[in-house]
Formats: structure tokens, C-alpha cells, sequence
């Protein structure tokens, strides 16, 4: 004969157990520091491009990161703390996007056949953002701790120095394609994913923003090559007076005139 506890234990039905909120907090927090780390890339290109312009225009922009129109003089540790910050959300980013890395060669190969069978865009998309992502990891932690450490070497004779007489370039070359790619498709997914920019036809609008991700993506890819070449170039021309600090036009006109020795009679 059952008891009326027995009775209860049998009908109750279970609790459901509560799922755990953290893989949706690690995802939104892999999104937000993507999206912050993309905007910086974008930003970042637009400031050292600068140099297209003239060396006085990114003399003066590597003067202002450095607290120099505000304090009256150039404080590179300010440069070290933004960079001390964008390394950390790097780092941070990564370890958060290895979560959706395959890790053993099963996965690989399963992913890969996903993705033949498929033949969907986006997949192949994903596949190129891991990629890139993998490549960055080395590449951009190298010119991290570059800046890191020397944050007063940057400048027009400084910076193209770095790039021809250091041999920079071939990193910066390859960083460059890596970082416009991973930003351009991480930008684009973001936008997917959120639901931003969605417009009356969900397919129709992720068309749209796929052309616009492409046109995003030529263009930095087309600035950056411009304005790696436009380094390369300074940098040949100063090769033989490597380590000399650029003075700005300004401040070369204003310079006094150094005394003259003359002496009586025209002699000096």
C-alpha cells in the first residue's frame, strides 16, 4: 500500500533545472568588445592615414594623442595607457571567441564538410573570420607591445623609419589584409546577429549590408595599402638619417636664425 508521500514523490512533476545565464553574458560581451575593437581598427586607420595628407597633419595628430595641444608638451605615457587598454579588450576578445573554435580535428573536418555542403556565404564568411582572427592573435600582439613600449617613437621619420628601415612592413602587410577581413566580417555578422539595420525585407537588408561590408572593406584595404606605400616611401628617402625626430614646418620656420660670425672688414 502506498503512503501519500510515495503518491507525491511519483505524480509531482520535476522541476526543469534553470539554465545558466553565462554563455549568453560571454556572448553579448564577445559582441561588444568586438564591436568597440572594430570601430578602434577603423578609427586607427583613419589616423595614421593621415600621413597621405602631409607629415605635418600626422605630426600633429601624434601630438594630440600625446596631450600635447593640452599640456604644452608631449606626454607618450598617455599613448601607453590607451594601448594598455586596447591590448587587455584584445586579449579578452580572443579568449572569449576561442569558445566557437573547432578544437579537435573531428570538428575541423565536420565544419568543413558543413560548409562544402552548404555553400552558404555567410558560413564561408565565419570560416575566413577565424582565420584571420587566428593570424591576428601573433600578428597584432606583436605591434601591441611595440607601441607599448615605445609609445614615442611615433611620428613621420619615426613611424616610417619603424616600417622600411625595421622591416616592419611585411607584418604590417599582412596585419593589414587580416584586420580589415575579421573587422569587416565581424562588423557585418554583428549586424546580423543583433538585428540592426534589418529595413521591411529581412533578406533584402542583409544583401545590403553584405555589398556595404565589402565596400568597407576595399576601402580600408585600398587606404591602408596607400598609406603603407606612402611610409615605405619616407622611409627610403630617411633610411640614412635613421632615428632622426621629425620637426614640424611650423615650428622650423619660427626657429631663430643661428648668429652670424662675421667679422669686421667681411671676413668670418
Amino acid at each position: 500500500m502506498s503512503t501519500g508521500s510515495e503518491t507525491l514523490s511519483t505524480t509531482a512533476p520535476r522541476r526543469a533545472r534553470r539554465r545558466s545565464a553565462w554563455p549568453a553574458r560571454l556572448d553579448f560581451a564577445q559582441s561588444a568588445s568586438g564591436l568597440v575593437l572594430g570601430l578602434f581598427m577603423w578609427g586607427h586607420m583613419f589616423f595614421v592615414s593621415s600621413i597621405l595628407i602631409s607629415a605635418d597633419a600626422m605630426w600633429a595628430i601624434t601630438k594630440m594623442f600625446e596631450g600635447y595641444f593640452f599640456f604644452g608638451r608631449a606626454y607618450p605615457g598617455i599613448v601607453s595607457l590607451v594601448v594598455s587598454g586596447i591590448f587587455i579588450l584584445f586579449v579578452a576578445h580572443a579568449a572569449l571567441a576561442l569558445r566557437k573554435f573547432p578544437i579537435s580535428y573531428g570538428q575541423y573536418s565536420a565544419y568543413r564538410e558543413h560548409m562544402g555542403m552548404m555553400r552558404h556565404e555567410d558560413t564561408t564568411l565565419w570560416w575566413w573570420q577565424v582565420w584571420t582572427g587566428f593570424a591576428m592573435f601573433f600578428l597584432a600582439s606583436v605591434h601591441l607591445y611595440q607601441m607599448l613600449m615605445h609609445p614615442g617613437m611615433i611620428g613621420p621619420y619615426e613611424s616610417a623609419d619603424r616600417v622600411w628601415s625595421g622591416r616592419w612592413w611585411p607584418l604590417y602587410l599582412v596585419l593589414l589584409f587580416a584586420v580589415e577581413l575579421h573587422g569587416g566580417i565581424g562588423l557585418y555578422r554583428l549586424a546580423v546577429k543583433w538585428g540592426w539595420f534589418p529595413g521591411k525585407d529581412a533578406n533584402a537588408g542583409r544583401r545590403n549590408l553584405k555589398r556595404l561590408k565589402w565596400g568597407l572593406s576595399v576601402f580600408f584595404i585600398v587606404l591602408g595599402l596607400a598609406t603603407l606605400a606612402a611610409y615605405i616611401k619616407i622611409g627610403i628617402a630617411h633610411q640614412d638619417r635613421v632615428g632622426e625626430r621629425y620637426v614640424p614646418t611650423w615650428q622650423r620656420d619660427a626657429a631663430p636664425a643661428a648668429p652670424s660670425t662675421t667679422l669686421p672688414g667681411g671676413t668670418k
